[in-house]
């Protein structure tokens, strides 16, 4: 019997929401930069995918202007992703606009998560479903991946990182969306798939929480896996990559580090909505 596969990626546009994001969004200028990008990085990348068995959901704010409805309305009807409009988006909202893309007739759902500011590898998608389906709930991440700055490309592996999947059976399913994606392995198992770099992530003035980790390294040979992304950006000379190798980078370590106790330490203390709350203040 054919282990069949409904596999959904799912992206928040603007999707109203609290918290830092919030503060990020209502800048001057956010939307239209931001429109830039996804066309820019996320689109091509989607396009590119080898394998083009699944279905792209994208939510909007209801309240969107007109310009970016537009937009919206061209590449719906291009096919390439299915746009959904929403003030807010429940776990039976977000089941029911799975299913209605999806008719549920797979032996299991992949779900994975895109930024719209971000790009996969262009077997990004074959990838994750050539990992041997598992009887329970699953979280799946490509831990390899490249960190695009000003400042050149960096090679980053994040076992956690924000592309995260979930496989699951089809009775009773909870997404990628169930839960940040650095906490899903609280919740079940995950498995971790090596390799060559599987996403892209863009560092740019409006990121909430991305900035530049990894080690610096040449872009010519990555530039297939991402089509058009790469282009702008020099090969690293001897100096460069020495000196990220002796100092930036044990500084960027050393940086994250402390970073990702306090972090961890908030979460403990404060929870989500807690730590949501001084995301809040920080920005501001």
């Amino acid at each position: 019997m054919i282990d069949t596969i409904d596999h959904v990626v799912l992206t928040r546009f603007n999707l109203p929401s609290a918290g830092v994001e919030r503060s990020i969004r209502e800048q001057e200028g956010w939307l239209t930069n931001r429109w830039g990008l996804f066309e820019r990085y996320c689109v091509p990348s989607v396009l590119s995918q080898t394998n083009q068995n699944f279905t792209w959901i994208i939510y909007f704010d209801p309240q969107s202007p007109s310009w970016l409805k537009r937009y919206v309305q061209d590449y719906a009807y291009a096919g390439l992703f299915r746009p959904v409009y929403r003030a807010s988006v429940s776990r039976d909202e977000l089941l029911g606009d799975i299913r209605g893309v999806t008719a549920a007739d797979g032996h299991s759902l992949a779900t994975t998560n895109l930024d719209n500011d971000d790009a996969l590898a262009v077997d990004f998608v074959d990838r994750i479903q050539r990992v041997p389906r598992q009887p329970e709930r699953t979280a799946v991440f490509l831990a390899n991946g490249l960190i695009k700055s000003p400042s050149g490309l960096y090679r980053r592996a994040d076992r956690d990182n924000a592309f995260c999947t979930v496989v699951e059976p089809w009775d009773a399913p909870t997404t990628c969306w169930s839960d940040w994606h650095m906490l899903l392995r609280r919740s079940m198992p995950v498995i971790e798939e090596q390799g060559a770099p599987g996403w892209l992530q863009v560092v740019h003035g409006e990121n909430v929480s991305n900035h530049v980790r990894g080690r610096l390294t040449s872009p010519q040979p990555w530039t297939a896996l991402f089509p058009g992304a790469l282009g702008d950006l020099p090969a690293p000379g001897f100096a460069a990559i020495a000196s990220d190798r002796l100092v930036r980078g044990p500084a960027r370590a050393l940086r994250d580090l402390a970073r990702g106790s306090v972090k961890r330490l908030a979460l403990t203390v404060l929870g989500k909505d807690g730590l949501d709350r001084v995301k809040v203040i920080l920005s501001r």
